[in-house]
């Protein structure tokens, strides 16, 4: 003899049953009346297509935009080894000015971080800075400035004070430098979209505290970044950038005028040796004691620490 929950389970199976039916159908309604939504995407070995798969168990791959990339401008002085590949190549050999095209229809830009500059491109202490320091959260991702392809990803026992280092060569004759990272998200000759991850901030090398330092160089030559970059705002100066012989000056940076900026590069240093005084500097190169310490921030009273550079005129 049936039970009384075994009978109500008979009963309620049909309208069980229906009910899945009605499900099914409305499905099949939906899918036929044109409702097809992705539902996940699945990743391929080529990091720029991706597969799409649909609620209606279809899929198909869909394209991220590979970067459009001239090798004539990758293959010149191409190492994936030396930080500084172009070291060869004399200032001389570079020309006087040349218009560089940052963005385009093809080509983006992306701010690799944002933030307030913390240190700008000069000459600290007895060295210089080739870079722009913007403070950062260990593990921040650090995003590529524009397309190119990466020629060097090491790490701090090969890069010296860099720590953690990523060059990236882009399609316009720029390099871009990112240092001090905490991790590499990329490798050499791996091609890059403006905005991808490249790699997390970090505190390695010669760092005093996690910042990203970031350079830009045209054929091997460092210039202000700020002269391209807000990095406040995470925008452009602007679209077109001439890079000029003397902003290769660790004198010449950002917000002079242009005859601010070809003074500063005309600059002469003196490395302060046993001996050495103001009033002796001044007359070995026919300046003012008075001026020297106007171009060094400093007083006549200053102590002159042997090994550090002093602008003398």
């Amino acid at each position: 003899m049936k039970t009384l929950a075994t009978l109500m389970l008979c009963l309620c199976l049909p309208s069980i049953a229906l009910a899945q039916d009605e499900a099914e159908e409305a499905a099949e309604e939906e899918i036929a009346d044109g409702i097809r939504e992705a539902v996940d995407t699945i990743d391929t070995r080529d990091k720029f297509t991706k597969i799409v798969l649909y609620n209606d168990f279809s899929w198909e791959y869909y394209s991220l935009g590979r970067p459009v990339l001239d090798s004539v401008d990758f293959d010149d002085h191409w190492n994936t080894e030396k930080i500084h590949a172009y070291k060869e190549l004399s200032l001389s050999e570079i020309p006087d000015e040349v218009d560089i095209l940052l963005v385009d229809s093809l080509h983006a830009f992306v701010p690799p971080i944002v933030g307030k500059v913390r240190s700008r491109y000069s000459f600290r202490r007895t060295r210089p800075h080739r870079g722009t320091d913007i403070p950062l959260a260990v593990g921040t991702p650090v995003r590529a400035a524009f397309d190119g392809k990466v020629r060097i990803a090491e790490f701090s026992r090969r890069t010296g004070g860099y720590g953690n280092l990523i060059v990236l060569r882009h399609a316009n004759g720029l390099e871009t430098y990112y240092g001090h990272l905490s991790k590499h998200n990329v490798h050499p000759d791996e091609v890059v979209k403006a905005g991808e991850i490249i790699g997390y901030g970090g505190n390695t090398g010669r760092s005093t505290g996690p910042h990203l330092h970031f350079e830009a160089r045209y054929m091997g030559q460092a210039f202000d970044p700020e002269r391209i970059i807000d990095f406040e705002n995470g925008t452009l100066r602007d679209t077109v950038f001439t890079v000029k012989k003397h902003y290769f000056s660790i004198y010449s940076h950002y917000g002079q005028t242009e005859e601010e900026s070809i003074a500063a590069s005309q600059r002469m240093t003196h490395t302060i040796r046993s001996g050495d005084t103001l009033g002796g500097l001044a007359a070995k190169y026919g300046t003012t004691v008075s001026n020297i310490c106007k171009l060094n921030n400093i007083s006549r009273s200053t102590t002159l620490r042997i090994g550090r550079r002093l602008i003398v005129r």
